[in-house]
């Protein structure tokens, strides 16, 4: 661990919060869907219903940002399985710090690298996408993944600083490269085409899809894993 990651860790789990009551509610917010995705998705829905004067490019926008949290999704878990393993503070007896349990001491999380910051990559993603489109909610998204999602996650020991910032870094750029006109208009605009030639079976399918992409898709990496340990 750098001296950056031990500066942060070492003031929040020995002179940050020290109630068990703040401990409870910071482990409620890192642990639950509501915190992440339930907060953030339905902003794009409110965007890409609102009315505006540039109905087609906000809707463009909305559907790279999506792919863009997608991309960076598919990214961090790639880069956290190929990239040299990275022991999670929380399991890294040598750090000689308490964190407040988590009670996530399953074999998913102790096994799964900790850089990158998937969460980071992910929720950062879409609140840079949301930002681009309208600045004084996107910076509000922002500040929301930073504390909500990001600060937690480090909080309890599930990541270093330096995961989280990475993760951030990525998936801002992700989403930056997404939505510039060269490339938005590329694939965006056929998407949002077909979506309003066919609206039943492409809303649909923005629903199903806005729904996996708040749990992370973790149902479907259960059923996987549970499938893989059948065969």
């Amino acid at each position: 661990m750098n001296s950056f990651d031990t500066a942060v860790q070492v003031f929040l789990t020995q002179h940050a919060f020290q109630s068990a009551t703040i401990n409870h509610i910071i482990r409620v917010i890192a642990g639950q869907a509501s915190f992440k995705g339930f907060v953030l998705v339905p902003v794009l829905w409110w965007m890409w219903f609102g009315r505006s004067e540039r109905t087609g490019w906000k809707r463009e926008m909305i559907i790279a940002t999506v792919a863009s949290g997608l991309a960076s999704l598919a990214a961090g878990r790639l880069l956290a399985a190929s990239l040299p393993f990275r022991e999670r503070p929380l399991y890294d007896p040598d750090l000689h710090l308490n964190f407040p349990s988590v009670g996530l001491q399953d074999a998913i999380v102790r096994t799964w690298s900790s850089f990158p910051s998937d969460h980071a990559m992910l929720w950062t993603a879409i609140a840079t996408g949301i930002f681009l489109i309208n600045r004084r909610v996107g910076t509000l998204a922002l500040l929301y993944t930073a504390v909500f999602i990001c600060l937690p996650r480090v909080y309890l020991g599930l990541h270093y600083p330096t995961d989280v910032l990475a993760g951030m870094a990525l998936g801002m750029v992700s989403t930056y490269l997404a939505t510039r006109d060269a490339v938005r208009v590329r694939f965006a605009a056929p998407i949002l085409q077909r979506m309003q030639m066919f609206p039943a079976p492409g809303y649909t399918f923005a629903f199903l899809l806005s729904f996996e992409l708040i749990t992370q898709f973790d149902d479907l990496l259960l059923f996987v894993h549970a499938g893989l340990k059948v065969l």
